[in-house]
């Protein structure tokens, strides 16, 4: 039988209420109602770009703030619901809704941070005394100049955490990732099409290890089929009210 919404609302609050380890997984529809773009969404970068059309407007990304959807996330922290946090977005909302680097993993880096290649702690460009105009974006792939900063902990080379096209995953993060999703005993899929591997393969890891698996995107997903719940919604019209739930249910102010 069919659930309607609320039922559904009502069952992935239970399942998340009961959980001991909910790993959350983030993509870009996560971000959508701070004014950024999606990718595969129906005015989606890609979409747009598979059209023939220019790309979506989009709001200086260093004037964009979480919205409520990242602040739902943070609720289920506050109330130690949240075991960790997997996020695809390079947008660093998270980090600036209060989530801390020690349980989250972005996978595909953080435009406000560098990363250290040897002791692996991430820093501002501005901690690390590093001007752009000076030192240029300080990808993987740039060359090393001479003089440029090293990292301030341990003097090992820094490079712009974000990993482009061609660039590994950060391999502390990838293989932390698989860890908890694999101990997971709910995994929340929350605003992504989940086709960009290896960061997409978490949820078949979860699931193989008997996780319950919620999917809420508007857009298809590979992991539709074998999904315990769910949501083609709204992410603001279904999050929110299933941390209220959650929150009730836990008996949490």
């Amino acid at each position: 039988m069919e659930l309607d919404l609320e039922e559904k609302i009502n069952l992935a609050a239970k399942w998340i209420a009961e959980s001991e380890k909910l790993v959350v997984f983030t993509g870009a529809g996560v971000s959508t109602h701070s004014g950024l773009p999606d990718y595969r969404g129906p005015d989606g970068v890609w979409t747009r770009r598979d059209a023939g059309l220019p790309p979506p407007k989009s709001p200086p990304w260093d004037q964009v703030k979480p919205n409520v959807a990242h602040f739902s996330i943070v609720e289920l922290l506050n109330i130690d619901k949240l075991d960790y946090l997997i996020s695809q977005n390079v947008d660093g909302l998270h980090a600036k809704s209060g989530i801390p680097f020690e349980i989250m993993s972005e996978l595909h880096g953080n435009m406000y941070y560098l990363k250290c290649l040897e002791c692996k702690k991430k820093m501002l460009f501005e901690e690390a005394g590093w001007d752009k105009n000076k030192w240029g974006k300080g990808y993987r792939t740039d060359r090393v100049r001479n003089g440029q900063p090293n990292c301030p902990y341990c003097e090992g080379r820094i490079i712009n955490s974000i990993v482009n096209f061609g660039d590994p995953l950060p391999e502390d993060e990838l293989y932390e990732s698989m860890r908890r999703s694999e101990s997971s005993d709910v995994f929340f899929v929350i605003g992504s099409s989940l086709v960009v591997t290896p960061a997409a393969n978490m949820p078949g890891i979860a699931k193989k290890s008997g996780t319950k698996l919620i999917i809420l995107n508007r857009g298809e997903t590979p992991y539709d089929r074998v999904a315990d719940l769910r949501f083609f919604d709204d992410i603001i019209d279904v999050l929110p009210p299933i941390v209220e739930k959650v929150k009730e249910l836990v008996g949490a102010d």
